[in-house]
């Protein structure tokens, strides 16, 4: 018995001295090192949903952020013409933004159907705004209704719903990961307008751990930093608070949006995060995010032509995925809580490709050189990562004047993928080396794809598939054991 419990006792310390402990400054939260499961998984859904999607406008303004429809409330407070024109041609001059509250009744909200759509979609977790820069919580916070002193959550509020709590358990019960976005700051706030280190102490530090105690969440994608230092916000302390004693401490992955100038940087500790830009590389751990339109929050105002195609969302997936990088692809929901159904089209429009081959993205690594281009000048592309016009559906089309990208790679084990933008007769691999007693199929009906090698190259021969045993675009080969 004596030797026994020697045993665990020595079990017990040696346990305790590899439970890592975080101090609350950056070099030491960096030591953490990101969560394993977020970087495999690939695909997920954005969700943005509050008041501002009663008015439920923006101009269409491309590549900017004047055509976010959820800085509605920010943008007539300011009298922006553009938006605040509107605003008094169809509300009045008088029409606070508070009055739209009442009219955020959620009344057609499924959430089963919502996490439905999101499975069939092919996505492995989902992000939702608990509370967008006004402050709105789709949670029972006691912070909100304290400073904003009435109801401004959607229990107390006209929704009388615990929205969040409601797709949180529709979404884990599809087997998928429940993420939030929170907003550090609230635009009007009354803490924050006159006081914000008591805002950041008697407010936002209470909330946010309400919020992560009571729905454990798997992502957290911060916002709204910018305005103040990581130091202001407290953010270290914070982050040593989740890494340590939070109920996600092991799990949570973060993002990099904690204070003034500090994105992009603690790259042990959060991801990088893009918006509507070009992207990154396998470096660092990253995650795009986009709308299917150039809106997050609902926009009334977009039409079709405003939304990017399944093909373009798919092969901006592949795009993304190639590189090493998470997609996060946000929907719109209307204020009643329906997705819109286009939005619900391009998403299952993505799952079916997914269905077939998933393989070649999820759990998938990057290679050194992720496209093959045509001969000839290649484009500049520019690193923004905001706003940065960038279309990989414009760098695969066929140009006389340029190269573009004929093939993506991603790898699994010794497995080589090949994506093709499009359907060719034949396929060319030009200066990669493959393995002897390598095998060649197609991934979306498992039929083998005879290939030779041609000098430093080596070709693939699709003539023999007929159009309806193939997708339409993006074709994936598998080249099994490639080395």
């Amino acid at each position: 018995m004596p030797r026994l419990l020697l045993f665990a006792f020595a079990l017990l310390c040696s346990l305790c001295s590899q439970a890592q402990q975080y101090e609350a400054n950056w070099e030491s939260l960096n030591k953490r090192g990101i969560p394993a499961w977020f970087n495999q998984e690939k695909f997920g859904i954005f969700i943005h949903w509050g008041v501002f999607a009663v008015p439920a406008y923006a101009p269409i303004v491309p590549n900017s952020g004047d055509s976010y429809a959820e800085w509605y409330w920010y943008r007539i407070h300011n009298k922006q013409p553009n938006f605040y024109d509107f605003h008094v041609k169809n509300f009045g001059s008088s029409f606070a933004y508070q009055q739209f509250e009442p009219l955020f009744k959620a009344e057609m909200f499924n959430p089963d159907q919502w996490a439905d759509l999101f499975k069939n979609a092919g996505a492995r977790y989902v992000v939702l705004t608990s509370k967008h820069h006004e402050g709105y919580t789709l949670w029972p916070s006691a912070e909100a209704d304290k400073a904003w002193g009435r109801p401004w959550n959607a229990v107390s509020g006209t929704p009388q719903r615990d929205l969040l709590g409601d797709l949180t358990n529709a979404v884990r019960n599809k087997g998928l990961k429940m993420g939030y976005y929170y907003s550090l700051y609230e635009w009007y706030n009354p803490i924050w307008l006159h006081d914000k280190k008591k805002y950041v102490d008697e407010h936002m530090f209470p909330q946010f751990k309400d919020l992560v105690t009571k729905y454990k969440p798997s992502v957290i994608f911060s916002d709204g930093e910018w305005d103040i230092t990581d130091t202001a916000w407290k953010s270290p302390e914070l982050m040593a608070w989740l890494f340590n004693e939070s109920p996600v401490a092991k799990e949570v992955v973060i993002n990099d949006r904690w204070g003034k100038h500090n994105r992009e940087k603690n790259t042990g500790a959060t991801y990088t995060t893009s918006e509507y830009g070009s992207g990154m590389d396998a470096s660092v751990v990253w995650e795009e995010n986009q709308g299917i339109g150039h809106s997050y929050g609902y926009n009334r105002n977009e039409n079709l032509n405003d939304y990017k195609s399944s093909d373009e969302l798919i092969l901006m997936l592949i795009d993304i995925v190639s590189r090493g990088g998470n997609l996060l692809l946000n929907v719109g929901p209307t204020a009643d809580g329906r997705i819109p159904v286009i939005q619900q089209q391009r998403l299952l429009d993505m799952g079916a490709w997914l269905k077939q081959n998933g393989e070649a993205i999820y759990g998938t690594t990057a290679l050194k050189s992720p496209y093959q281009w045509t001969q000839g000048k290649m484009p500049e592309k520019k690193g923004a990562s905001y706003m940065a016009g960038y279309s990989i559906a414009k760098m695969t089309e066929p140009r006389k004047d340029q190269a573009y990208v004929e093939a993506f790679f991603t790898q699994k084990g010794k497995d080589l993928y090949i994506i093709l933008p499009a359907y060719v007769k034949q396929f060319t691999l030009r200066d990669k080396t493959i393995a002897s007693g390598a095998s060649a199929s197609c991934v979306a009906n498992g039929s083998a794809v005879p290939m030779k090698k041609s000098g430093k190259n080596i070709v693939f021969d699709l003539s023999k598939f007929r159009p309806d045993q193939l997708p339409a675009k993006h074709i994936v080969l598998k080249i099994k054991n490639a080395g």
